[in-house]
Parts: structure tokens; C-alpha cells; sequence
């Protein structure tokens, strides 16, 4: 690096500092306040009931605790949250790359429209979703008769569960990668082209690099809500037990039967699964700001 870019850099670094603390110039009682009111919000929304689903996951003790994890019931619906996860992920991951390519780089009626409909799971209750997947495929819905004159089950069978997951998760994936492919422009791929890559080589060895990090955070996203979607699957699964329960919903059952030892049991399941997500997720914000910091450089 030369003299004149040290200097540069150094100078630039200088104004970064002044530019922060220019913004936090408030008197160190109020930013003590704003961190006690945020950690104080954290201790009592977040840190104790998570801290409080092991403790009364393990107040009868470990071979209470195995015994709830190892019943048919419970095993059934580890088993089911796991494959619906692991169908409607990559389902997602497909819509998510497609829809994103789409926009952010051709132009096309109904762009706009397209984009607006990829939010409509963020403004509809999940509830609203499986009702209306209930009307669409249901036995009374209007493809129901269809449906049972060629013995086909989606209601209150594995299908219905999927696509209701499908419908609240799809657009995690792709509102991860719109901006960032926006931001990224077309220059990159039109040069590919120019150079004589085809859609695929473009695709693998120019646009995958540049979005990668981006990708594997919506997928993080969309895995944990998969996994702990409730209210588009109770209305579409029929609670059957053993056949169509997700770990949400037989949390909820064994709650209401009073067997509390078995509910946050279970429950814990679910919250060292969202505590592994957000390992995986600030492992993946360290590395695309690695990423990032490297390119500037």
C-alpha cells in the first residue's frame, strides 16, 4: 500500500471514529438507561422463559425427560416436523432464487404484483392460510369430491401440513436475496455472457458466489420457521395423533392434558433447535462480513 493510500485510509478511519462518536453524544447516564431497558427486555421476554422450558423439561429428571422424547407419539412427530422441513426447504430454496433473479434482474409485466404477492404470508394470518387450503382440498372444499373419487389426501394428511408450511415460508428465501441481487446489478452476468457462459455456468460460477451467504441466511430463516410453524398447521393437520402432529402441535395436546413434564419436554426440542439456528445464523453474519471486509479490501 502506498504512503498516499495509508494516509488515506488512516485519515478515513479518523473521520469513521469521530463519526461515531459524533452520533453518541448523549450523557453516560442515558446510555446506560437504553442498555438497561434493552437487557432488562431481554432477561424477561426472551432469556427466562427459554431458561424456564429446560428447567421444567428436567424437574422430574432425566429419565422423565428421555421417557416423554422416546414415546410413539412424540418420536411421530419429531419424525413429521423434520420431513416437512425437509421438503418444503428445498421447495423454498428453488422459489426463493427464482423469484429473486426475476426481479431483480429482467424486466416484465407484473414485476410489481410479483413482488407484492411474495410478502402476502408476512400480512396473512397463518390461520387464514390453512383455512384456505381446508376450502381448496377439503372434503367439502372445491376440489374435495375430486380429491376422494381418486382417493387422494391432502386435509389432515402430510401434503396439507406441507403446503400449508410452504405458504408461510416461502418468502424468506427469496426477501433475503431481492436486495442483494439488486444491489449487485446485472454487470457481472452480462459479462459471463458476453465472454460465451451459458444460463447455467452463469448462474454457478458468477451469480451463486455473490449471493451465497445471503442464500444460506433465508434458508436458516425458513428452516426455523418451518420447524415451528403452529397456526396454518393445526388447521390443516386435524391433530390426528401420531399420524399428522408436529412438535408444535403435540406440545400443545400434551399441554392441555395437563402433562406438563411431557409438553416441555418436547418444547425444549423445539428451543435447542431455534438455539442452534441463531448459532448458525451469527456464524453466518461473521463470515459474510469476513466476506465483505475482504472484498473492500
Amino acid at each position: 500500500m502506498s504512503a498516499a493510500a495509508t494516509a488515506l485510509h488512516w485519515h478515513g478511519g479518523q473521520a469513521n471514529t469521530y463519526e461515531r462518536r459524533a452520533a453518541t453524544r448523549e450523557a453516560p447516564w442515558v446510555k446506560g438507561l437504553i442498555l438497561a431497558v434493552a437487557l432488562s427486555f431481554f432477561a424477561i421476554f426472551l432469556f427466562l422463559p427459554l431458561v424456564a422450558v429446560f428447567v421444567e423439561a428436567l424437574r422430574k429428571g432425566l429419565d422423565t425427560y428421555w421417557a416423554a422424547l422416546v414415546e410413539p407419539d412424540a418420536l411421530s412427530a419429531i419424525k413429521l416436523t423434520l420431513i416437512t422441513a425437509a421438503i418444503a426447504l428445498p421447495l423454498n430454496l428453488v422459489f426463493g432464487v427464482a423469484a429473486a433473479w426475476a426481479i431483480a434482474k429482467f424486466e416484465f409485466r407484473g414485476k410489481q404484483l410479483l413482488t407484492t404477492l411474495i410478502d402476502l404470508p408476512f400480512s396473512v394470518s397463518p390461520v387464514i392460510a390453512g383455512l384456505i387450503y381446508v376450502l381448496l382440498f377439503g372434503a367439502q372444499g372445491w376440489l374435495g369430491p375430486w380429491l376422494q373419487a381418486h382417493d387422494i389426501r391432502i386435509v389432515f394428511a402430510v401434503p396439507g401440513i406441507v403446503l400449508a408450511t410452504v405458504f408461510v415460508t416461502f418468502p424468506f428465501v427469496a426477501r433475503e436475496l431481492i436486495p442483494l441481487m439488486q444491489a449487485q446489478g446485472r454487470e457481472e452476468e452480462e459479462a459471463a455472457v458476453v465472454l460465451g457462459a451459458n444460463g447455467w455456468q452463469t448462474f454457478w460460477y458468477v451469480t451463486l458466489p455473490n449471493i451465497k451467504w445471503g442464500l444460506l441466511y433465508g434458508v436458516i430463516l425458513c428452516n426455523a420457521r418451518a420447524m415451528g410453524e403452529f397456526g396454518a398447521v393445526s388447521v390443516v393437520s386435524g391433530h390426528i395423533r401420531g399420524e399428522t402432529n408436529t412438535m408444535p402441535l403435540h406440545v400443545e395436546i400434551l399441554y392441555n392434558e395437563y402433562n406438563f413434564a411431557a409438553a416441555f419436554a418436547v418444547a425444549s426440542i423445539l428451543a435447542l433447535l431455534a438455539l442452534v439456528t441463531l448459532v448458525i445464523k451469527t456464524w453466518v453474519e461473521w463470515k459474510a462480513g469476513q466476506a465483505r471486509a475482504s472484498n473492500e479490501e
